[in-house]
């Protein structure tokens, strides 16, 4: 058997390669790009807008193909704001701290660029070789989960990494791919049964990434914070410093970077893209909101309905207290998500919280096959 798993190890090596440069060939130079950019050039030339804004431009337009570019600069006639980032220094660098507050994804595609890739291939590359890593992650997993279905291990992964979704995730310069290797170590925290510490370090991590994934990290430990209460009968403090500690970095990088706040980016992203935020004040009412929140969550209904299927199999499959209540936090962040930001057309967003859910439905079917239990960490 352990020569089986060796040779399945040896084939899902292979085929993420193959399947990494085939990413890697459909790479896409996105308007996303500039933003990531400018704040690793932010660092390196802190008094140098106007420079930090020409190189950026500059060095996608070696690379990139002509109609990528185009996308980014904005020639089409309504892609005013994309205009303007381009042409004028105040413009481009009041869109940065949108991008900035992902500390640690910024600082792993500066070690890429310092390390010799160029500034756009350093972006791309991480996405890539997060895909590649997450494959593997994956691939471990579902070894745990099944440890003598070697074939149902090595097919699920090649087929999980076959999604519309993962694949995008690795071709585009964003840090979804590069979070959702933390998710996956995060499963894998819960069934090797990490003490909360341990856990707490890869929130920690995780908010770092990403502090809008505050609401994911947060949630998880009042889930479990209540879960040993009631189980225990004593308050254990350890938790509430943990979410002290998680809550105070978020707004410490929030004020550091000038985050403009939620209604901005609300209202640039689902009424209209400010080319100066400055200059342009938002008001965001009530009204507006539910008008896009019921437009948008009527796109949504394939991932209601996916996540209501496999929250159905984890309840049937599953009296135990704790794997249902993992499969639902996961479900209330998809949807936290949402309503904070209700960008339904853009599966990329809420994978990372739909993946675990799918997971989890895999975990309660092989109970069936062998005795694994989840974890309890608390």
């Amino acid at each position: 058997m352990m020569l089986k798993w060796r040779l399945s190890f040896l084939f899902i090596i292979s085929i993420l390669a193959l399947l990494t440069f085939w990413n890697y060939q459909n790479r896409v130079y996105d308007w996303d790009m500039p933003g990531y950019m400018g704040c690793m050039y932010t660092s390196e030339f802190p008094d140098s807008p106007d420079k930090v804004r020409i190189i950026t431009y500059e060095d996608i337009k070696k690379e990139a193909p002509a109609e990528h570019y185009t996308d980014i600069i904005g020639i089409k006639q309504w892609d005013i704001p994309r205009q303007y980032f381009v042409k004028n220094t105040q413009s481009f660098t009041e869109q940065l701290p949108y991008f900035q507050i992902k500390v640690g994804y910024i600082l792993v595609i500066t070690l890429f660029y310092k390390l010799g890739f160029t500034a756009p291939m350093a972006v791309l590359f991480t996405s890539l070789i997060s895909y590649f890593f997450s494959g593997i992650l994956l691939f471990y997993i579902l070894k745990l989960l099944f440890p003598k279905k070697y074939w149902l291990a090595t097919g699920l992964t090649v087929a999980c990494m076959l999604l519309p979704p993962m694949t995008y995730m690795s071709r585009v310069s964003t840090p979804d791919m590069f979070i959702f290797q933390f998710i996956l170590i995060f499963i894998i925290g819960l069934i090797k049964k990490w003490n909360n510490w341990a856990m707490f370090v890869l929130l920690f991590a995780i908010t770092f990434i990403r502090p809008d994934y505050i609401t994911f990290t947060l949630t998880y430990i009042i889930a479990v914070f209540f879960f040993h209460y009631f189980r225990e009968k004593k308050i254990d403090v350890s938790f509430i410093a943990q979410g002290i500690v998680l809550l105070a970095m978020y707004l410490a990088i929030i004020k550091f970077y000038h985050y403009p706040g939620w209604k901005d980016l609300f209202y640039d992203t689902f009424i209209d893209r400010r080319p100066i935020i400055s200059t342009h004040p938002i008001d965001v009412s009530l009204k507006d909101y539910l008008s896009i929140i019921y437009i948008k969550i009527i796109y949504f209904k394939k991932v209601t309905l996916s996540l209501a299927i496999m929250i159905g199999v984890i309840f049937w499959r599953s009296k135990d207290a704790w794997v249902r209540m993992i499969a639902v936090l996961f479900v209330v962040n998809v949807y936290i998500k949402f309503f904070f930001f209700p960008q339904s057309a853009a599966l990329r967003f809420f994978f990372p919280f739909i993946f675990p859910v799918f997971i989890v439905m895999l975990y309660v079917l092989s109970r069936k096959y062998n005795d694994l239990k989840l974890g309890k960490i608390a």
